[in-house]
């Protein structure tokens, strides 16, 4: 049997009791009761809102293999006869296992982390380094304090590519996690005013961010967005910790993976990367300036670790947006149709603004709308007045006529946008969900962004739940 780990490896890494008769070997681990698989392990983490001790005996009812619980909680589990490891602190005992992981692993390692593009970045590295070998990647965006150390300690023995994604709202969130993972590459997207509210300002952002530096193994690499402001001060913050190897991507004629020339469509795109004295034509399935950026990141990697690049560039052309992230929905309405795009995922200033310019390049049929749908943009601290107000010239600029809002940070740029654009604005969100509904019509592309704590998936979901899928088979009448 090809174990994910043997439940000896498991008990030594972690520190832990063994309770009850183990198997021997788990095939996966999962945190998640509701969906374990036959033969997982069942970490019972405790959460901000949820222990998962509470959900013991429904991972055991689902086919868990056996159950990694806190000495604490032990008792509370009663007359629970079933395989166990009892540790001092899952959590904890997780992490230990992630570092077993990583020790025992002969995978090239890359860690990704930015105020923008993270996730799209991760998933474009899993495409295009999936030619050359097996990899692993983070899922979702399990990016946090849980999250890492669950995608390390998931990591199959047998992986060539290792793929982590690194987030922060706070300083000193980065650190510890990259040192888990401890990345051959360590990339940064770009440094924007995303969770101002936590941070005095952007160079404390671009500081958090660079907190990635201080894992990279010796003989390591960086690479760096040429194009941001704050490049210089992540080049010498990289070489403060010793990394001799920096790399840069973007538009900057020194950088080292290059956009020579972009060209953009509404649902896919074309770009010119330049890599020493070689250009070459790169098809993206997705469209937007901002993922061909983050694109030229993911391709430079492939070069650097020596894996196939025309096969990485050939996996680009089937990219497509994840959800919440840009995907795109026809959907049927009347005799007709109308497009939806889902930004619902996560915003912030520099992705409101990406998010804005992409719905510009939409082209509506008939005599269809562009409808930006847009909801607050949160922890923003004392800087979410100016931040939403500010998006006025972005929507101007775009030429977009009809903007959607919702949320009381919202209300900045209701004020702000001039008469000639024609403004809904309901303070909550499931007052703009009604009107969404009854308001769309033939035609329209309707863009929906928002951060996640707004709930703007619900205008989605309730579109999605509304309108079924077009089909350009259907009958018309």
């Amino acid at each position: 049997m090809n174990w994910l780990w043997t439940t000896k490896d498991m008990v030594a890494a972690m520190n832990g009791r063994p309770i009850g008769q183990l198997p021997e070997g788990i095939t996966g681990i999962s945190i998640d009761s509701r969906s374990i698989a036959s033969g997982e392990a069942f970490f019972a983490i405790k959460g901000d809102r949820v222990d998962g001790h509470d959900y013991a005996s429904m991972a055991m009812a689902n086919g868990a293999a056996l159950l990694v619980i806190s000495e604490g909680r032990l008792p509370a589990l009663g007359r629970l006869t079933v395989p166990m490891i009892v540790v001092d602190d899952v959590l904890a005992a997780l992490c230990r296992l992630a570092v077993a992981s990583r020790k025992r692993s002969s995978a090239k390692v890359v860690a990704v982390t930015g105020s923008v593009g993270k996730t799209t970045t991760k998933e474009m590295l899993r495409k295009v380094l999936a030619p050359s070998g097996k990899v692993h990647a983070s899922v979702a965006s399990f990016n946090n304090h849980w999250g890492v150390p669950l995608t390390l300690a998931r990591m199959p023995v047998d992986t060539l590519f290792g793929i982590f994604e690194v987030g922060m709202n706070h300083p000193n969130e980065i650190r510890p996690l990259v040192q888990l993972i401890r990345p051959h590459v360590a990339i940064i997207t770009t440094i924007a005013p995303a969770h101002l509210g936590n941070f005095a300002n952007v160079e404390e952002i671009a500081a958090a961010k660079a907190e990635i530096f201080e894992g990279v193994v010796p003989g390591g690499h960086a690479i760096l967005n040429r194009d941001n402001e704050y490049y210089d001060y992540l080049e010498e913050a990289a070489q403060s910790v010793g990394i001799q190897n920096i790399l840069s991507f973007g538009q900057h004629a020194k950088a080292d993976f290059r956009l020579a020339e972009f060209n953009g469509s509404q649902e896919s795109s074309t770009l010119w990367l330049t890599i020493g004295a070689e250009t070459i034509e790169v098809a993206l399935g997705a469209p937007g300036r901002h993922i061909a950026e983050n694109a030229l990141a993911a391709l430079g990697t492939v070069k650097l670790l020596g894996a196939d690049l025309s096969a990485g560039i050939a996996a680009l052309a089937a990219l497509q947006p994840e959800k919440g992230r840009g995907q795109r929905h026809r959907l049927q309405i009347g005799h007709g149709s109308f497009t939806l795009i889902d930004e619902s995922y996560n915003a912030n200033p520099a992705s409101m603004r990406a998010a804005i310019a992409l719905l510009a390049l939409a082209v509506p049929s008939g005599s269809g709308r562009r409808v930006a749908v847009l909801g607050d943009m949160l922890e923003m601290g004392d800087h979410a007045y100016a931040v939403h107000a500010d998006l006025a010239g972005a929507v101007l600029a775009a030429g977009i006529e009809h903007v959607w809002l919702a949320g009381p940070h919202m209300a900045a740029l209701r004020d702000e946008l001039p008469d000639s654009v024609d403004v809904i604005y309901r303070e909550a969100t499931d007052d703009l969900v009604a009107y969404v509904l009854n308001a769309v019509e033939v035609g329209d592309v309707v863009m929906v962004k928002s951060s996640l704590g707004t709930g703007f998936g619900r205008i989605v979901a309730a579109l999605l739940d509304k309108f079924p899928a077009f089909s350009d088979t259907q009958p018309r009448l």
